[in-house]
């Protein structure tokens, strides 16, 4: 794993463990808890997104709007995966049938 996955890693177990235990998602808290300094997190910008984000989701997590919006994502997330399941499906039959000899 390189340094850069090292550290999204630690970062995002980081966040995961502050909402699992319902602490609030801080720069603070997190650096202490990926032993990362907090101005890495401010000064690399993937680190600063995945921070905010969790901060983001932490917030909405226990209100019915965040809820609902959760579930309104996943709901069009399967819907996506459902299309791209038939779709693959259909081709699978097509390619299978140019494959069959013919008689």
């Amino acid at each position: 794993m390189t340094q850069p996955d090292d550290r999204r890693r630690r970062v995002e177990d980081a966040c995961a463990e502050l909402i699992l235990t319902g602490e609030p998602v801080t720069f603070d808290a997190v650096a202490d808890r990926a032993a990362l300094g907090r101005a890495t997190l401010y000064r690399n910008p993937e680190l600063r997104a995945v921070v905010e984000e969790h901060r983001a989701h932490g917030r909405e997590a226990h209100t019915l709007s965040g809820l609902a919006g959760e579930i309104a994502h996943l709901r069009t997330a399967v819907e996506t995966l459902a299309a791209t399941v038939r779709r693959h499906e259909e081709e699978l039959r097509r390619l299978r049938k140019l494959k069959s000899p013919r008689r």
